[in-house]
């Protein structure tokens, strides 16, 4: 089985409605991974998919934050959504295809603006999070899985515009960097997008304040796509489509494209 995937925070899919949909027409990937939705799952447009030929939806939602959704051309089975860090937020929805692959979409939480958790709460639920998807992975192992979504953390050097300047930013401090490593080793899983793209800086959000986002350029990779090793070596074509980001209303992130032959 073959499919081309995207995961993107979309920031909002009901604002964004008609950007999602140019995505589904232009690209015409078979998978659609969405994040910080920021609607009930009842309120999320679905007939515009359906038009463009995506029947399948699973989600888990809530009004105004958050929320997480796998739109497809594919079947797909409910798996269901883990609530971790007991957050009582929507950041996670499982479904499994009938090759029986997983695919886990995440939203983890962005942290807040101080790296401390005595002094930042947002930052010790952000590595509460990361610490409980570790434990779950190490407990068993996942199989025949594809890891999806904004981790919220850009973990190499080359994965943010200023590695020096960023050390003691969140999203790319050690102790993010440290957990979100644990948790790949824990799971064994394989970046993805790195197999495809192992050398160059590589981004796929721009912040909203730069003034011109394209030319600045002052970037993070927070979007990711990972897959356990058994399935790894049948991920190719991955990209980042930086364009998007420059589109009519758009996210501040842009998506993030592999595929599978699997």
């Amino acid at each position: 089985m073959s499919f081309k995937l995207a995961t993107w925070n979309i920031n909002s899919v009901r604002l964004r409605e008609p950007i999602v949909l140019k995505l589904l027409r232009e690209e015409g990937p078979d998978i659609l991974c969405l994040q910080e939705c920021k609607s009930l799952v009842e309120l999320i447009p679905r007939q515009g998919f359906l038009d463009l030929g995506y029947p399948h939806i699973v989600a888990r939602g809530q009004k105004g934050y958050n929320g997480v959704a796998i739109i497809s051309k594919i079947p797909l089975v409910d798996l269901g959504g883990l609530d971790l860090a007991n957050l009582g937020h929507a950041r996670h929805v499982a479904a499994k295809l009938p090759s029986g692959v997983t695919i886990h979409n995440h939203y983890v939480p962005a942290g807040g603006d101080l790296p401390d958790r005595e002094k930042n709460e947002k930052f010790g639920q952000k590595l509460d999070y990361l610490t409980e998807l570790r434990d779950l992975f190490l407990a068993q192992k996942p199989k025949r899985s594809i890891l999806v979504g904004d981790l919220n953390i850009a973990p190499r050097e080359d994965d943010v515009w200023d590695h020096k300047k960023l050390l003691k930013v969140v999203s790319h401090t050690p102790i993010e960097v440290q957990h979100i490593k644990d948790v790949m080793a824990a799971g064994d899983w394989i970046d993805v997008t790195r197999q495809d793209i192992p050398d160059g800086n590589l981004y796929s959000w721009w912040s909203y304040r730069a003034k011109d986002w394209d030319t600045a350029d002052k970037g993070r990779r927070l979007d990711h796509v990972w897959a356990t090793s058994d399935i790894a070596q049948s991920a190719h074509s991955s990209s980042v489509l930086r364009r998007v980001r420059g589109w009519d209303k758009p996210s501040d992130h842009a998506p993030v494209f592999a595929s599978f032959d699997v």
